[in-house]
């Protein structure tokens, strides 16, 4: 089955899910859902003996802190089981090394999944971030009636009504907005959708909205957004004005973020971004959520809040707002807020923004294989300089740099004794990093620190490593020196001891 959360809307926009640190658990444990199961996923992976397998999901779309569900390490024969705890429908993604698919899962429910023949070593060849490549999954069993089902059904008629009236919607011209009602008629008032939900509810009685009714209503909507083709005061007036807000509902929460996007961190019409900097810079929660209630979408405090969340995240990677101002508005809005869910958010959201990995912040550590097999920690290099790089050695620009260092590293350790190099080598297999080190002649020249990865596929994406080679400079507390670390070709290695 292909993926059921379509990342592409007729080539206008792309919806990012961006992973921070997992911190899920403590979410999970709060609601004392820990331990309870109500959902298995049976599965089988050829060739997958001994590989782990991970179900995750978000925390909440705000943060999009990933959450471990369950994980487990593939049979001799193949097969593994998951489990998990889920009160309503929830989109998960189940992923073995860099590889993953995302579907959705309904509470009360068992699955069985297949992964076909697979070419594991395809991140060796090209990069997968910029050419992503998705898990194999296919499902086995499912009735016709099953969600992720009528999801393709309804992402089926969409993809082909765009397709099919592609230059009446092309941004390069004037987009036509007749296209636009017709696909709403299509899509949004058919008979069809309307036929199978009284089909699933027949014997129930039930007549609420149901999962899938909500998906297309809030998927429909972010299209309107992005394509421009309603207003996004008229889309906050017809599906979030004097309506509930749907928290736990990933669809409604991210239209909410969709529509809300850089709407106040920007400035809004009543108050200049500078006065909301002046503000967050002095932790003046109670004035900064005054000013904001002065935008009319913003008048109803639960709704006000929420914006105030979403800007508070925006605001902490925009120049010109203080982090610090930022962490301590965050905070008391935590404290201060009367509503719960709010609270939830505000915590998961400044242990989000205090841990990211960027400059001056401690990175996560790791233990890892050297040359002799024998594990090294990152800290027993506390107190050095560290200037730790990620490569594969089948890659022509880490030879290339590795080649650098070596030709600078006699030197740097002759001057700078307070320096160290560390390389963790990313080839899957631990022989390649052997053999280049101890047999080839450029390794011979490489006298440094040489570690494997050890298929550690979440250290690497802790760290941020997407393509190769990625370099961090480290100083002797731990913390990141720069954003991002300039290669040895830049001519770093020559201003190292002035990092002093």
């Amino acid at each position: 089955m292909g993926c059921v959360f379509r990342a592409e809307l007729y080539n206008v926009y792309i919806l990012l899910m961006k992973r921070f640190v997992a911190i899920g658990w403590l979410l999970l444990m709060a609601l004392g859902l820990e331990g309870q199961t109500n959902v298995e996923i049976a599965g089988e992976v050829v060739g997958g003996a001994g590989k782990r397998v991970v179900l995750g999901a978000y925390s909440d779309m705000l943060t999009q802190s990933e959450v471990v569900l369950d994980s487990a390490t593939v049979g001799t024969d193949g097969r593994f089981t998951l489990r998990c705890y889920a009160n309503y429908p929830r989109l998960v993604f189940l992923q073995m090394e860099r590889y993953s698919q995302s579907f959705y899962i309904e509470p009360s429910r068992n699955y069985s999944v297949y992964v076909p023949q697979f070419d594991w070593d395809m991140d060796e060849k090209r990069n997968i971030f910029l050419e992503p490549v998705a898990l194999p999954l296919e499902f086995l069993g499912l009735d016709s009636m099953e969600l992720n089902l009528r999801i393709m059904r309804y992402e089926a008629v969409v993809d082909s009504f765009l397709d099919a009236n592609r230059e009446r919607l092309d941004f390069r011209f004037k987009p036509d907005r007749k296209v636009w009602k017709e696909l709403e008629k299509v899509v949004v008032e058919s008979g069809k959708w309307k036929a199978e939900r009284d089909a699933m509810l027949a014997d129930s009685g039930e007549r609420q909205e149901d999962f899938l009714e909500r998906y297309v209503k809030f998927n429909t909507a972010e299209m309107a957004l992005a394509m421009r083709m309603e207003s996004r005061k008229k889309l906050f007036y017809k599906y979030i004005a004097d309506q509930p807000i749907r928290y736990h509902d990933e669809n409604y929460m991210r239209f909410f973020l969709a529509l809300m996007e850089h709407s106040v961190s920007e400035g809004t019409k009543k108050v200049a971004q500078w006065q909301m900097a002046e503000l967050v810079a002095r932790a003046d929660l109670a004035a900064w959520l005054d000013t904001l209630g002065l935008d009319p979408l913003l008048q109803n405090e639960q709704v006000r809040e929420l914006a105030a969340l979403q800007a508070l995240k925006e605001m902490f990677f925009i120049k010109g707002f203080s982090r610090k101002g930022v962490l301590e508005t965050l905070r008391r809005l935590g404290e201060k807020t009367k509503f719960e869910e709010h609270r939830t958010l505000a915590t998961a959201l400044l242990g989000v923004l205090e841990h990211s990995v960027s400059r001056g912040q401690q990175v996560e550590s790791f233990e890892l294989p050297d040359i002799a097999r024998n594990k090294v920690k990152l800290e027993d290099f506390r107190g050095k300089w560290v200037y730790l790089g990620f490569v594969r050695t089948g890659d022509p620009n880490s030879i290339k740099e590795i080649e650098t260092m070596a030709h600078f590293r006699d030197t740097v350790y002759r001057t700078h004794p307070e320096v160290v190099f560390v390389t963790v080598v990313c080839d899957r297999e631990f022989q390649k990093m052997y053999h280049f080190v101890k047999n080839s002649r450029r390794g011979a020249r490489c006298n440094w620190t040489w570690l494997h990865f050890d298929g550690d596929y979440k250290m690497l994406e802790q760290w941020g490593v997407m393509s190769y080679p990625t370099f961090v400079l480290l100083d002797p507390e731990g913390r990141r020196v720069y954003d991002y670390t300039p290669w040895p070709a830049s001519g770093i290695l020559l201003n190292l001891g002035n990092r002093k």
